[in-house]
């Protein structure tokens, strides 16, 4: 099996890092929740390697004038650097529109250093952490009819979001499908394309047709959250979530809200996605008890158009292989078609050096 879980990070933060500067690039795709997607991939420079990592924040003003001279050369372990970062501003000039975009932002420095201390190593991160890299059960999260993508491969699973269109016919009909494994209420958003405010008949119609799936992000308060009550087993949060003090955080709460028929719940289901922990400690340390409580783990992507997708299904591979994990190839972003890989990913035996990934086509 390799390092337990409570050694990954400690293994990693003495890894030696050189790094000379480092430069940005940029990318941009229209996608299927109909808005712009833009994000920067920070590519460190050092010993003549390169390593990367992709900022997802949403905004895309956000992504103009990126910071092209922060102080990060030097030479650092991982972990020296990561408390480097802590020093800076990473967003100089002016706030950005949402606070969690300074995570999406740390993550890109600190991932690109992982990537580029594994480089400069020769190892990859399975080779770093003395882990092997297992096949990759991913879902396909989108807001389009699933329909054309089941008539590509009629075993593809979904992760999708109810939205106000939906109706209890509607339901039934995508129910019917058997590829459903999570739905995503999405309602800690405010102020983004994706909002879906918490609407209590949508939710009892929800929970009705899909009683097996994984019910993510959901109001737990107020009517909507009444329209869960006995649902709770199924909870599993993702926006909210920055550490593991933010799942305790969080099962508290429920815990409180829907005392005393709650008053044993614990959490059984957590998305875990890379860039809202911003740094690497903060997401080792939040897996490690995760998995330590028993919770059934499940990677998450956020619409990255670079190397970004290519870490999440790494950290899948090594960490949470078999989760219903939002970790869909890149060729899966915009209209279906023909020709894409099938889940699972299956990797292949040798991974080249860096933070990624590779599967056999």
């Amino acid at each position: 099996m390799g390092e337990t879980m409570d050694q990954v990070y400690p293994r990693l933060a003495t890894l030696d890092l050189e790094i000379s500067g480092y430069r940005t690039e940029r990318h941009e795709l229209d996608v299927s929740s109909g808005f712009r997607r833009v994000t920067t991939e920070v590519v460190l420079t050092g010993a003549g390697l390169e390593g990367r990592g992709e900022d997802v924040t949403y905004q895309a003003e956000d992504h103009d004038d990126y910071p092209a001279a922060l102080p990060v050369a030097g030479r650092w372990t991982l972990d020296s650097y990561s408390a480097h970062l802590e020093t800076l501003d990473l967003f100089p000039g002016r706030a950005p529109q949402d606070g969690s975009s300074r995570y999406h932002r740390r993550w890109a420095f600190e991932s690109a250093a992982l990537d580029l201390a594994l480089r400069q190593r020769g190892s990859s991160l399975g080779d770093a952490v003395r882990r092997t890299y297992a096949p990759v059960r991913f879902v396909l999260s989108t807001r389009l009819d699933i329909k054309p993508w089941l008539a590509v491969d009629p075993r593809l699973e979904f992760k999708l979001d109810p939205t106000p269109e939906w109706d209890e016919r509607l339901m039934e009909e995508i129910a019917a499908t058997g590829r459903v494994r999570a739905l995503d209420f999405k309602a800690f958003y405010s102020g983004s394309p994706v909002d879906n405010p918490p609407d209590p008949v949508q939710y009892a119609l929800v929970a009705r047709a899909f009683p097996d799936a994984v019910l993510e992000d959901p109001a737990f308060e107020g009517p909507a959250r009444e329209a869960l009550r006995g649902a709770e087993a199924r909870f599993s949060f993702d926006a909210p979530v920055h550490s593991w003090e933010d799942v305790i955080a969080l099962s508290a709460r429920v815990r409180e809200v829907c005392a005393p028929a709650c008053d044993a719940f614990t959490l059984r289901h957590l998305n875990i996605k890379p860039s809202r922990f911003g740094r690497l400690r903060a997401l080792f340390d939040c897996i490690a008890r995760a998995q330590a409580a028993g919770m059934a783990l499940y990677g998450g992507g956020q619409f990255e158009l670079g190397v970004g997708r290519d870490q999440i299904e790494a950290l899948a591979s090594l960490f949470y292989p078999d989760g219903a994990n939002d970790v869909a190839p890149r060729v899966y972003h915009g209209e279906p078609h023909a020709g894409v890989p099938p889940s699972p990913l299956v990797p292949l035996d040798a991974q080249e050096p860096g933070f990624g990934f590779r599967f056999r086509a």
